[in-house]
């Protein structure tokens, strides 16, 4: 079982910067693929950013591609979202998931993940 908690949610003005944190419970934190999604209120929960188990490799939507940075520190136990020049589209609930053990593919879909956490909210004004 992997227990996520986020942080670092907030309101900004657009083109300001924030960076949300995952911390995990689990001892196997170093293992999974981690990635962060999103929901705006009435759409569906959309994928963000992904990072291997070892951070080697990561991914992006590309809405968020070249302002948006995932790192992880597994000696932390946590994953970070570095999330520059936001825009009001950004707002939304930003959600850290996890899911499987040293894989080379990373992956994008909301089903595909099998742990969340309870979400953090940015609020971006224009």
């Amino acid at each position: 079982q992997v227990q996520l908690v986020e942080s670092g949610g907030g309101l900004v003005q657009a083109g300001a910067s924030l960076r949300l944190s995952c911390a995990a419970s689990a001892r196997t934190f170093s293992a999974h693929t981690m990635g962060w999604f999103r929901q705006a209120p009435g759409k569906e929960r959309e994928f963000v950013a992904a990072i291997s188990w070892n951070g080697g490799s990561t991914t992006y939507a590309g809405s968020v591609k070249g302002r948006f940075t995932i790192f992880r520190d597994n000696a932390k136990n946590t994953v970070y979202l570095q999330m520059d020049s936001l825009k009001p589209e950004d707002t939304a609930v930003y959600y850290c998931a996890a899911r499987g053990v040293f894989e080379a593919i990373l992956h994008s879909t909301p089903a595909e993940y099998s742990y969340w956490g309870q979400g953090t909210q940015v609020t971006v004004s224009s």
